[in-house]
């Protein structure tokens, strides 16, 4: 099952999960909103459409724009709506 973790805290877990482009995309209802600050940060993918960000912060720190999700993808990755993916030290195994 995907975990993703930053600064040893589980940050995301779950069995149902979507890989694109080699990211995995956890559900919505995986995530510990706890640790999700809302980013200004927004960028554009030819074939996804508009990405928003999630600053990541534990035990005080955060982690500016490291999760990001697609709240209105275009058709061809409707399968990742409000699905979020990791990056920027943010660990993911399987």
């Amino acid at each position: 099952m995907p975990v993703a973790k930053w600064n040893g805290v589980v940050l995301a877990q779950s069995e149902r999960f979507e890989t694109v482009e080699g990211n995995i995309y956890f559900p919505p209802d995986s995530l510990r909103r706890e640790h999700f600050k809302p980013s200004t940060t927004h960028t554009s993918c030819p074939w996804k459409g508009e990405a928003s960000y999630y600053t990541v912060e534990v035990d005080g720190k955060a982690n500016p724009d490291a999760a990001w999700f697609y709240p209105e993808p275009k058709s061809a990755a409707a399968n990742i709506r409000d699905h979020v993916a990791f990056w920027k030290g943010v660990t993911v195994e399987r």
